[in-house]
C-alpha cells in the first residue's frame, strides 16, 4: 500500500476527471453499456498512477470496461472514490465490488433528481417564460444546466476526498466491505436483467372452445414471471463464461434465432 505522502495525483487532475466525467455515453453500446466511456475518463490518471506498472494499469482497465450504467450526473462521484483507492492501490476485488455496488443506487438517485424532478420543473418554468417572448426564459435554463454541468466537478472532488479519508476505515474493514458490496452490486446487475431482456411467446394456447389466450399470458406472465428473460441470460452467461464463446457470435445467434422463431410464429 502507498502512504499518504505517495500521493500523485493533484486537485487539477481530480478536476480534470470532472470535466472527463462528461465523456461518459462515449462508445456506448447494448453489451457494457457506458463502460468504454467510463474507462476512457479514467485512463489517464490510471496511466500517471501506475506508471511503467503496465500488469496493474492493464487490471483496472480490465476492471473498468466492465458492464457500467448509471447517472451522467453523479458518475463523477464515483470516480473521484473509486480513482483515490486506485491511487493507494487498494485490493482490487474491493475497487469492483464498490464500483458494481454503487453505480446502481447512483443511478437511481440522480434519475430521480436531476432527470424526473429538477430540469422538468425547471424547463416547464423556462418554457412558460419562453412563451410569453421572455429571453429570461431560454437564458434561465441554460444558467442551470450550466450550473449542474459544473457540480459534475464538485461530486468528483467529493468522492476522491470522501476515499482519502476513508480509506483506513475501509482497508481494515476490507473483506467484508467487497464482500457486501459484490453481494449488493450482483444483486442490483441481477434486476436488470428484468428490464434489458424481453422475451414474449405470441403462440396461442386453447382455454376453452372457441376461447384462445397467448402462451405467454397463460403461464410466463400468471406463473412464471421473467422466467424466459432469466433463462436466456443464464444460458447466455454459460457460453460466455464457460465455453469462452464470443460476445459477436453471441449476438448474431441472437438475432439468427430471434428472427428464425419469429418466422415459427412463436415469438
Amino acid at each position: 500500500m502507498e502512504s499518504n505522502d505517495d500521493k500523485k495525483l493533484t486537485k487539477g487532475d481530480i478536476t480534470k476527471l470532472g470535466f472527463r466525467a462528461n465523456i461518459l455515453q462515449a462508445g456506448f453500446n447494448y453489451e457494457r453499456m457506458q463502460a468504454i466511456g467510463f474507462a476512457l475518463a479514467q485512463a489517464s490518471l490510471l496511466k500517471k498512477i501506475y506508471g511503467k506498472d503496465k500488469p496493474a494499469l492493464s487490471a483496472a482497465l480490465k476492471d473498468n470496461l466492465e458492464f457500467m450504467n448509471t447517472n451522467t450526473n453523479t458518475v463523477g462521484f464515483l470516480m473521484g472514490l473509486l480513482i483515490s483507492l486506485e491511487e493507494r492501490k487498494e485490493n482490487r476485488d474491493l475497487i469492483k465490488g464498490l464500483k458494481v455496488a454503487l453505480f446502481g443506487p447512483l443511478a437511481g438517485i440522480g434519475d430521480a433528481i436531476f432527470w424526473f424532478t429538477l430540469l422538468p420543473i425547471v424547463a416547464g418554468v423556462c418554457a412558460s417564460l419562453a412563451s410569453q417572448g421572455s429571453l429570461l426564459g431560454p437564458i434561465l435554463f441554460f444558467l442551470i444546466y450550466l450550473g449542474i454541468f459544473f457540480l459534475r466537478i464538485v461530486w468528483t472532488h467529493l468522492g476522491y476526498n470522501l476515499g482519502v479519508k476513508a480509506i483506513d476505515k475501509i482497508r481494515s474493514s476490507s473483506g467484508v466491505i467487497s464482500r457486501s458490496a459484490t453481494i449488493l452490486g450482483i444483486t442490483v446487475v441481477g434486476g436488470l436483467i428484468a428490464s434489458y431482456v424481453h422475451l414474449d411467446v405470441i403462440a396461442q394456447v386453447a382455454i376453452t372452445e372457441g376461447h384462445t389466450m397467448s402462451f405467454q399470458e397463460a403461464f410466463f406472465d400468471k406463473i412464471f414471471p421473467n422466467l424466459l428473460p432469466l433463462t436466456y441470460t443464464l444460458v447466455m452467461f454459460y457460453f460466455l463464461r464457460m465455453r469462452k464463446v464470443n460476445p459477436v457470435t453471441l449476438i448474431l445467434a441472437t438475432f439468427g434465432l430471434t428472427i428464425f422463431l419469429s418466422w415459427l410464429g412463436i415469438l
